[in-house]
């Protein structure tokens, strides 16, 4: 059975947790992955590029010559398409780019993000995570003692902390949310994943 260490604030180990083989055991099913995060980009869309047609664009309601004796081709109107400052033809208008897969296959990719992470190591767990003190530069020597100071790192809680909010704004490479609220997008853009020990317990019986 897979197990995942248990450390302190120190970084020091203090126990082991068993995680259960048939969600950590095998490898990653990188498909489900995909199709989760595209959705999630997909709902992160503005949808807001918009064109003028040349009904849309000002101007052009006189025939800008007469139709023959030019010998220049037959034109009705100066925003015309073919012509500079005319109308767009096919041009992209305000959409909404978001939509939904079931909620299974949502289950499906924050369990296997979670078990990429176990797989690369980044997934680590600490017994809890206290705030000893009002200032960032003491958070940020626990995030040291803990090695999370390179790439970024989302810490995972049972709840939402004030304290930790407090002391880790300041902080570019760290950020925290509850894991009832976390996706399959959330872990996989973050570098490291700290998750404490009651929040763990709360993310293994959502990935079930």
């Amino acid at each position: 059975m897979p197990l995942l260490p248990i450390i302190n604030n120190q970084g020091q180990k203090v126990e082991d947790v068993e995680l259960p083989d048939t969600l950590f055991g095998g490898p990653v099913n990188q498909d489900v992955i995909h199709q989760a995060v595209v959705m999630y980009n997909a709902n992160h869309r503005q949808g807001n590029a918009s064109t003028k047609e040349r009904g849309a664009v000002s101007g052009g309601g006189k025939k800008p010559f007469r139709q023959k004796g030019t010998g220049r081709a037959r034109a009705g109107s100066i925003r015309s398409p073919l012509w500079h400052g005319g109308g767009v033809v096919f041009g992209p208008h305000p959409r909404d780019f978001s939509y939904s897969i079931p909620q299974k296959m949502k289950v499906a990719a924050l369990r296997e993000s979670i078990n990429a992470k176990y797989h690369s190591k980044d997934l680590l767990c600490v017994d809890r995570l206290t705030v000893t003190s009002p200032k960032t530069k003491d958070f940020v020597k626990t995030l040291i003692a803990l090695k999370l100071t390179e790439g970024k790192t989302l810490a995972l809680l049972d709840t939402n902390d004030p304290d930790i909010k407090k002391v880790s704004r300041n902080i570019p490479f760290f950020s925290f949310m509850r894991a009832e609220d976390v996706n399959a997008y959330d872990i996989l853009r973050n570098q490291k994943i700290l998750v404490t020990k009651a929040a763990l317990k709360n993310l293994l019986k959502r990935i079930k």
